[in-house]
């Protein structure tokens, strides 16, 4: 962090107060640039930062003041990160829970928060980048196409956590729209049978592993071919799988363009 952003987010640091909220924050994907200026400057005025190391970055925490501390929470059950974070709230710390992407898609923060509530602790959320919108970066493409997909189905297939009944990754590909599949790869082969089913084994995907970190990857494959790529580069986690036809559209494809921006199209601000 530079002297400027320093002096910056000095400006944002009030004295800590009881009343003061735990504030559960998106990190983003893993850039420290992709945090929001909001989570950045809540970093900042941290006292306490409690991090979910297993899949956030510790560049992260560059925002924070030099000395300030930080738990990684992976290898913690949820009754001492509660406890850790109620203690230092009620010892008039500001305290930060750093969490992946954003808070509310796979975040298992409510539970936090509801065990917060249960012992008289406030909190807020300040929502962060998911990784689907960061992949959607790297790959150069826009999931909501006019008339090739207006939906986008972020989901996960079931593992060891199950998912509802109706939500099955076979019912939801059925739609055939944009589709992000987190937290899967180590059922890769059942998702991509699945899939291929749906939208058809030469249907386009994509894998981005690690999106906007060091090391990051971006697979461009076919759904026959998904099972393959990802062996061979040997991603077994931290990977997004995506999946539509905005994939089959080119970067310099001029067939598909919406009524907003058409000459003839009239609207409120242009007749």
């Amino acid at each position: 962090m530079s002297a400027e952003d320093r002096d910056m987010n000095s400006a944002f640091r009030l004295p800590p107060s009881e009343s003061d909220p735990v504030l559960f924050v998106g990190a983003g994907p893993g850039d420290p640039e992709l945090i929001t200026v909001k989570g950045r400057n809540a970093l900042a005025a941290a006292d306490l930062v409690v991090y979910a190391g297993s899949l956030v970055p510790e560049d992260l925490l560059v925002w924070t003041r030099p000395g300030t501390p930080a738990i990684n929470s992976a290898s913690m059950p949820l009754g001492e990160i509660v406890a850790a974070m109620a203690q230092a709230q009620r010892n008039g710390k500001r305290v930060v829970r750093l969490h992946t992407g954003d808070p509310s898609l796979y975040g298992a923060v409510f539970e936090q928060m509801a065990a917060l509530r249960r012992a008289g602790i406030p909190s807020k959320v300040i929502p962060g980048v998911t990784a689907a919108f960061a992949a959607a970066a790297a790959l150069g493409i826009e999931y909501t196409l006019p008339e090739v997909a207006q939906t986008l189905i972020l989901t996960r297939a079931a593992g060891r956590t199950p998912v509802p009944a109706t939500e099955n990754l076979s019912g939801l590909a059925a739609h055939r729209t944009s589709m992000a599949v987190y937290l899967s790869m180590g059922q890769i082969e059942e998702v991509a049978a699945t899939l291929a089913e749906a939208y058809g084994a030469e249907a386009a995907c994509a894998v981005v592993y690690r999106v906007s970190q060091a090391g990051e990857k971006v697979i461009r494959t076919r759904l026959k071919e998904l099972v393959e790529a990802v062996r061979a580069e040997r991603i077994t986690r931290q990977a997004l799988i995506i999946v539509g036809r905005v994939l089959e559209i080119g970067p310099d494809d001029l067939s598909v363009t919406s009524k907003l921006y058409d000459a003839d199209f009239e609207h409120g601000f242009r007749k």
